[in-house]
């Protein structure tokens, strides 16, 4: 890979590069030898956060953003019990004293950030994790009053997604997010075959699991989302899709499909899964057929939605670039155009306790001591990344209005896609197909700047 990218010095111009059989048959081994590589749900990837040297002040950082509209997200670190294959920041903590004192603390931070941020409305309001509904009532409900009277949120008129699991969702709960407006409610479900869950060490009893299904069609949410994986320890392709026929009984209008991915630091590791075949991308292609089918259509490698999905309310834009994010909570992010930031991560019980309990105990919340300064090239490489990997794709001339450069000059290594033919170039619209969305892990992970991967490579997890 890399001696083709340094040939490219030679060829960039204006128009498309074209490459040689040889490095094309190349390139496209290594995106298909390993279509799981990385999941890059945003970019830069976590791992590749320090520290400042100098921490950057919040009022300046916000002051000079450039988005029109925010997202407001809320993160909520505490789950009944980690899953074999989780590597996100939460804790297993079932405790009301200990969640009632964390949002005591995200509401002090709201009240300080609150000064840095309330010059621009916001468009979309999730609130993430871990599991935000394993909170009582009365701290779930805190949430709501902490967006709307302390950041400004406008509830009536912002999207707004929950995060949820089964086994914690009440009437009482789902009335709660129903009288908050509500748009979408999401629910890890990942397999609705027992021995499955049990194998990554979720535990999860199936009629649970339909109770929870059946208590969420009564409160007719515009947007249900479920989750599922596949590829887990044990499964076949036949029992995937019974479980991805048993989610569309219950007619979501969202459904996201997940790889199975192992890390070192998880309960589940690599070698659990190097006693089966990998039949991932099996699933995945079986899936898409049976979506197909029954109406969704493929937004992203994970993301199948109803056409007719969606919401009411009249929702301002919101960049698919994702700046402009204003993360609260310990294990949040936050996107500026150039700068990214968040708390330490963490996986292990020890590490994530020490941090959730520096965040509790802090009295100011006003600067940004860890993250990363996102240079221009690496501005451009989030740019055409977060827009390549979704369906609607990357428009050329957004991207030179963007940069005042050309694609094709900053990058004709993106000629590979078309000429593989995991992509179109097709008025003025760079466009993965669908066969290259199905490997959108590997195509990620193959963009990733050499510095970034560095960075990344040198991560040493607490």
């Amino acid at each position: 890979m890399t001696s083709i990218r340094q040939s490219l010095h030679h060829k960039s111009n204006d128009e498309r590069p074209p490459f040689s059989p040889g490095e094309l048959q190349e390139w496209t081994g290594q995106i298909t030898a390993n279509p799981y590589r990385n999941y890059l749900y945003s970019y830069p990837h976590k791992t590749a956060y320090r520290e400042f040297a100098v921490p950057i002040s919040l009022e300046e950082l916000w002051r000079d953003e450039p988005a029109e509209s925010f997202f407001l997200y809320m993160h909520i670190p505490f789950c009944g019990a980690r899953c074999g294959f989780c590597n996100l920041f939460t804790l297993p903590d079932k405790r009301a004293n200990v969640h009632a004192e964390y949002v005591d603390a995200l509401e002090r931070q709201a009240k300080q950030w609150a000064a840095f941020t309330s010059h621009k409305p916001y468009a979309r309001f999730a609130i993430g994790g871990g599991t935000p509904s394993l909170l009582a009532p009365a701290q779930l409900n805190r949430l709501f009053g902490i967006a709307a009277d302390i950041m400004g949120v406008d509830l009536a008129a912002t999207s707004i997604s929950v995060e949820t699991s089964p086994e914690t969702l009440t009437e009482e709960k789902l009335s709660i997010l129903k009288e908050h407006t509500v748009d979408r409610v999401s629910m890890g479900i990942q397999s609705f075959v027992a021995a499955e869950s049990a194998a990554i060490y979720r535990p999860q009893d199936p009629d649970v699991v339909y109770r929870a299904l059946e208590l969420l069609g009564k409160y007719d949410f515009p947007i249900l989302n479920l989750d599922l994986i596949y590829g887990l320890p044990g499964q076949t392709v036949e029992s995937w899709l019974y479980s991805l026929n048993q989610a569309l009984l219950h007619e979501p209008e969202e459904i996201f499909i997940y790889p199975l991915y192992t890390r070192e630091h998880t309960i589940v590791k690599p070698g659990d899964l190097l006693r089966q075949t990998d039949i991932r991308h099996e699933c995945y292609q079986a899936a898409g057929q049976l979506l197909a089918e029954h109406g969704y259509r493929q937004y992203s490698m994970r993301r199948f939605a109803k056409e007719n999905a969606g919401t009411a309310k009249d929702i301002l834009n919101y960049s698919c670039q994702e700046e402009g994010m204003v993360g609260l909570g310990c294990g949040a992010r936050s996107y500026t155009r150039n700068v990214h930031y968040a708390s330490r991560y963490g996986v292990s019980r020890k590490a994530t306790e020490s941090i959730i309990a520096d965040y509790v105990a802090a009295e100011r919340y006003d600067t940004a001591d860890y993250g990363i300064v996102l240079s221009l090239a690496e501005q451009k490489r989030r740019f055409i990344l977060k827009a390549i990997l979704h369906s609607e794709g990357l428009t050329v001339a957004d991207y030179s209005r963007r940069f005042g450069s050309t694609l094709w000059e900053d990058h004709p290594e993106l000629g590979l896609l078309v000429q593989s033919g995991f992509a179109t170039d097709e008025e003025g619209i760079l466009r993965l197909t669908p066969g290259g969305l199905g490997y959108s892990d590997s195509i990620g992970d193959w963009f990733i700047s050499g510095e970034i991967r560095e960075q990344m490579e040198g991560f040493i997890l607490p």
